[in-house]
C-alpha cells in the first residue's frame, strides 16, 4: 500500500467515527430550534453536550494516533495517550481501561503505536471488557503489550493479516487503517508485531521496537 492510499483510509477512518456524533449535533440544534417546551430544550442541550464531548475526544485521539503530532515535540507525554484512550472508551463503551505505562514520555512513532494498536483492541471487545495497556522502556528499545478480555473478543481475520503481514486477501476497508499504520510504523523502525492465537478467549498483541529509529513518525 502506497501513501496516498493509507491517508485516503485513515480520513475514511476518521469520517465515518464523527459522523454519528457531529450528524447528534445537527440533530439536537434543530430540534432545539423548534422546541419550546422547557422539559426538552433541557434534553436537548444534554444531546447537545454530550455530542460534542464525543466529538472533542474523537478528534483528540485521532490527533495523536493519525495525525502527525503538531505541537508536540519529538515524545509525548503519555498521559495526553491516556486521556485519549479514556475519552474513545468511555462509560457508554463499558471497556474499562487498565494503564501500565510508567514512562511518562515516549517518542511518537511509539505513542501511534500504542494508541492504534489499543484502539483494534478494543474494538475487537465487542461486548465490552478490560482492556490493559502497557508500555515499558530500555536500553533495546520499547516493548509494547495490549490485552483484551470480555465476553466476546472478536478480531477479524483481515485486520490480523493486515496488523502483522501489512498484506489483505480482498478489498481494503476504513475500519482496517489503524491496522495498516501500526504494520507501517512498526515496519519502518525493524520493528515487530505478534498476536495471540485467534482461538484464544484473550487477545494480546505485543509489539517490539528497536532503541535505533524509535523516533520515527
Amino acid at each position: 500500500m502506497n501513501s496516498v492510499d493509507l491517508a485516503s483510509l485513515l480520513c475514511s477512518r476518521l469520517c465515518h467515527d464523527l459522523m454519528s456524533p457531529v450528524g447528534a449535533l445537527n440533530n439536537g440544534i434543530e430540534l432545539l430550534a423548534d422546541e419550546q417546551d422547557p422539559d426538552m430544550r433541557e434534553k436537548c442541550l444534554e444531546l447537545l453536550a454530550d455530542s460534542a464531548r464525543a466529538s472533542a475526544n474523537k478528534l483528540k485521539f485521532f490527533r495523536l494516533a493519525f495525525g502527525a503530532g503538531g505541537g508536540f515535540g519529538e515524545e509525548i507525554d503519555t498521559r495526553e495517550a491516556k486521556l485519549a484512550l479514556e475519552g474513545v472508551f468511555g462509560p457508554e463503551r463499558r471497556i474499562e481501561l487498565g494503564w501500565m505505562v510508567e514512562s511518562d514520555k515516549l517518542p511518537k512513532g511509539a505513542i501511534k503505536l500504542l494508541l492504534n494498536v489499543a484502539l483494534l483492541a478494543g474494538d475487537a471487545l465487542v461486548r465490552g471488557g478490560r482492556l490493559d495497556v502497557g508500555a515499558e522502556r530500555n536500553d533495546d528499545g520499547i516493548e509494547l503489550v495490549i490485552r483484551g478480555e470480555g465476553l466476546r473478543v472478536l478480531l477479524d481475520p483481515a485486520l490480523r493479516q493486515a496488523l502483522v503481514a501489512g498484506e489483505s486477501a480482498g478489498a481494503i476497508e476504513p475500519r482496517a487503517a489503524g491496522a495498516w499504520l501500526a504494520n507501517a510504523l512498526a515496519q519502518e523502525v525493524g520493528g515487530t508485531i505478534q498476536l495471540s492465537d485467534p482461538s484464544s478467549d484473550i487477545l494480546l498483541i505485543g509489539v517490539r521496537l528497536p532503541a535505533t529509529g524509535i523516533t520515527a513518525r
